[in-house]
């Protein structure tokens, strides 16, 4: 069966996940990972990526970014991956491949996920263990919306702004929303569509990518469609 292209769409938010081969770790240490950012910084700038938000964890990496084009994404993390790959290989002395394939990734409604999704993303570390709150672990954009720390790599997301008119309003909102967290219903749904490479959002929202794409959104029902009889009359 023939691999379905990338789902990506130029203007639209994308909830996206890259792991280590066989789940191992793509950061040793701290110069691992200042590197990698570093390198995002460089690819995102030139390919055109807003990068809203990041978390680095000891085997992958999420992100939540909106492309120019319909090639951003990919051109951006291909050239990630050569030169962080090439500098991780020197470092550790060791050959080979060292991501699992390719990156995959959901297109996803802004108006009814961006903040379960931002939320999601930076809480990703404390549940892997990394870290007892999000605010502590100093490898992801929450201290950047937490008004802890300024990130060069972060471009703030229209909604993020929309959280309040001042810093402290948005910042004393997002921490809010990061204590109440997400349900477990729109967890469950962000992590599927994430790791399936579809679109989740409304029916109009669904509707409008559709014009937009040839790409499936979802996956298909299996089997044969369902016979429809009609009574003959009599």
């Amino acid at each position: 069966m023939a691999r379905l292209p990338r789902l990506c769409i130029a203007g639209e938010l994308h909830h996206l996940i890259q792991r280590g081969h066989n789940r191992q770790a793509v950061f040793v240490d701290d110069a691992d990972r200042q590197l990698f950012l570093v390198a995002l910084r460089d690819a995102a700038h030139e390919h055109g990526v807003a990068v809203h938000a990041y978390a680095l964890l000891d085997s992958e990496v999420r992100l939540l970014a909106t492309p120019a084009t319909q090639q951003s994404l990919s051109k951006a993390l291909q050239a990630v991956g050569r030169r962080y790959v090439a500098a991780f290989n020197r470092r550790h002395g060791r050959t080979g491949t060292l991501w699992e394939g390719r990156f995959r990734g959901a297109v996803i409604e802004s108006e009814r996920y961006f903040i379960p999704a931002l939320c999601q993303l930076e809480t990703a570390p404390v549940d892997a263990g990394l870290a007892p709150s999000a605010a502590l672990w100093p490898w992801s954009s929450a201290g950047h919306h937490l008004g802890l720390a300024r990130s060069p790599l972060v471009t703030e997301h229209r909604l993020y702004w929309a959280l309040g008119n001042t810093p402290f309003d948005r910042e004393a909102a997002y921490r809010r929303a990061l204590e109440q967290g997400v349900t477990s219903a729109d967890g469950a749904a962000l992590l599927e569509a994430m790791l399936k490479s579809w679109a989740i959002g409304s029916p109009a929202f669904l509707a409008r990518l559709a014009d937009m794409t040839p790409r499936p959104l979802s996956a298909r029902q299996r089997g044969r469609p369902r016979k429809t009889f009609q009574s003959v009359p009599n």
